[in-house]
């Protein structure tokens, strides 16, 4: 009999909502973490835990023969583009390696598992028009280069049904503060706590970012698995950009504590496409999605997931 669905990357932003929403149908769902990442939730039972690292083939030949899982979404690796300009070598291995392995791994235990990569937005070639599925390839940052090439790979295999999407800006409760919105909840949540000075430091906030909430956008992942089709590629996306400073806007709004912006050049990247906007005509067609959730909710839970954890960092 096969096994329950499996998450890698079971820790990180997306893979934690989707295993939140994969539990509201399945009795059970299996998660990898990695070493040196965020703890595994213990409120889960229903959750099965390992530890593994996707650069350790044979580790991850052996847990997925040992679980045979009845379909894989693949969440892990290198998630942050900043990051990447710091380490491109570092995002190659875990977005290419590492997914080689999981492949292999299916490959190996005789498996014919759905397995869904998700890919990433930055794989097209800049553009200030809605982006579809069809558009030029081109990424301009390392991060997007190892996405590109993780794809490339996934668009290869036979051995098994894989699903790729190619997720946009996604946002919501857990997010890193490492990313621009969360990075405003954070420091308001922390203002409002009167730990921080009441100064909000920013980046650019004239680029123009397609924005999902990461709820909607694992109901995507789920959909894509159900009702897509194999190597063919999915945006998954809201369809419409925000100014980064109406979304700016929108969240000091939230709160009344008097807040000063100040630019942070620190925050600036090498490279910030002006305008990063999706076409999801496809999977609305074909895996019946479209997001529900308005991103004034999204900022509204964002900002309350950040006073939660200050609260809880300062005891009050």
């Amino acid at each position: 009999m096969p096994g329950p669905p499996l998450v890698t990357g079971g820790t990180g932003f997306a893979g934690s909502h989707l295993i939140d929403h994969l539990l509201d149908e399945d009795p059970a769902v299996a998660a990898w973490s990695h070493r040196g990442g965020r703890d595994t939730p213990a409120d889960r039972p229903r959750v099965r835990w390992t530890t593994v690292d996707l650069l350790d083939r044979e580790t991850v030949a052996r847990s997925v023969a040992q679980l045979k899982p009845s379909v894989i979404y693949h969440c892990a690796g290198i998630a942050h583009v900043g990051d990447s300009w710091s380490d491109p070598t570092g995002a190659l291995r875990v977005n290419v390696i590492g997914t080689h392995h999981v492949l292999d791994a299916v490959r190996d235990a005789r498996l014919d598992c759905p397995v869904l990569v998700v890919g990433s937005a930055l794989v097209y070639r800049p553009s200030t028009e809605p982006i579809s599925e069809e558009d030029p390839l081109g990424p301009s940052d390392p991060y997007g280069v190892s996405k590109l090439a993780q794809e490339m790979l996934a668009m290869r295999t036979t051995h098994a049904p894989v699903f790729v999407v190619r997720p946009f800006n996604h946002a919501g409760p857990r997010q890193a503060d490492g990313y621009v919105t969360s990075s405003f909840a954070k420091q308001i949540a922390e203002i409002e706590a009167g730990v921080r000075e009441p100064i909000l430091r920013v980046g650019n906030l004239e680029a123009y970012r397609d924005i999902t909430d990461v709820r909607d956008t694992v109901r995507a992942y789920s959909l894509v698995i159900r009702h897509g089709r194999p190597l063919r590629p999915y945006n998954v996306c809201s369809g419409r950009a925000y100014r980064v400073r109406d979304l700016l806007d929108m969240i000091v709004g939230m709160s009344s504590a008097s807040i000063r912006i100040v630019p942070d050049p620190a925050r600036l990247r090498p490279s910030d496409n002006p305008v990063i906007v999706g076409q999801r005509s496809r999977v609305g067609a074909e895996a019946h999605w479209e997001p529900r959730i308005a991103i004034e909710q999204t900022l509204s839970d964002l900002l309350g997931y950040w006073r939660d954890r200050t609260r809880i960092a300062t005891g009050s």
